[in-house]
């Protein structure tokens, strides 16, 4: 089984630590190509900057995916995942979704811990899409400032245990999500000090990626491929997968 997984910002130290999670968590035999996006930004932290990497993530899919079984897409909140689905034949699955499907296994009412504030919205947004609304808890941030985007999991993993902590005494979470791509592997490491399930972001995206290529799932109705259709501008890759020329 071969996974693709697509870093939607530009941190190529964000991809080394994505792959390096799912590589320790994929099944024997399941084979992980990383890419990293070609333009944006270091992390996404908005819904602007959402909507510019979703349109990232379709032309990586379109260059990247050939000969792979599936696809992740390795920012919490989910860039281009509907689209995607939409657009291409292999499974493509979100590291947010998949996380909160595991946390709605696990518990009653889970809680998204994650590092920046500006998050918080556009998380939102996709516990709301992933109809998972009335199982939220809270989405609980930290509010100080931090240093380097590549070292915030290390730099802030205390801060990040104590909030697990306070959302769990104080909003009644059964279960907790760490959120942030940059956050990937934190879970691991300080799941034994937080009181209920800590779901990793990386390993819910994995598994569920390796569960529907096992499964055959087709796609549904609502998600066929749109017909053929010309287009400006666009990378040759993703042209040619909009107008059904890659057939």
């Amino acid at each position: 089984m071969r996974i693709l997984l697509v870093n939607p910002n530009v941190s190529v130290s964000i991809t080394q630590r994505l792959a390096q999670v799912a590589r320790g968590v994929a099944a024997p035999g399941t084979e992980i190509t990383a890419v990293t996006a070609p333009r944006g930004v270091p992390y996404i932290s908005c819904r602007a900057e959402a909507q510019l990497a979703g349109a990232v993530v379709l032309e990586m899919l379109a260059e990247h995916g050939a000969g792979h079984d599936a696809a992740l897409i390795g920012a919490f909140g989910d860039p281009g995942l509907w689209a995607a689905r939409e657009l291409f034949d292999l499974p493509v699955v979100g590291m947010a979704e998949a996380s909160m499907h595991m946390a709605a296994m696990l518990g009653q009412r889970f809680s998204i811990v994650t590092f920046a504030p500006a998050l918080g919205h556009w998380y939102r947004d996709c516990v709301e899409a992933s109809g998972l609304a009335c199982r939220l808890a809270a989405i609980r941030s930290l509010t100080a400032s931090f240093g380097s985007v590549d070292m915030v999991a290390e730099e802030k993993a205390e801060a990040l245990v104590r909030l697990c902590e306070v959302t769990v005494r104080e909003d009644d979470a059964d279960v907790v999500v760490l959120a942030g791509a940059p956050l990937a592997g934190l879970a691991g490491q300080i799941a034994h000090r937080v009181p209920v399930p800590l779901v990793e972001q990386v390993a819910a995206g994995i598994g569920q990626a390796e569960m529907l290529v096992r499964l055959a799932t087709a796609r549904g109705a609502s998600l066929r491929r749109p017909a053929p259709k010309t287009s400006q501008g666009l990378p040759p890759a993703l042209a040619s997968r909009i107008a059904h020329a890659d057939a």
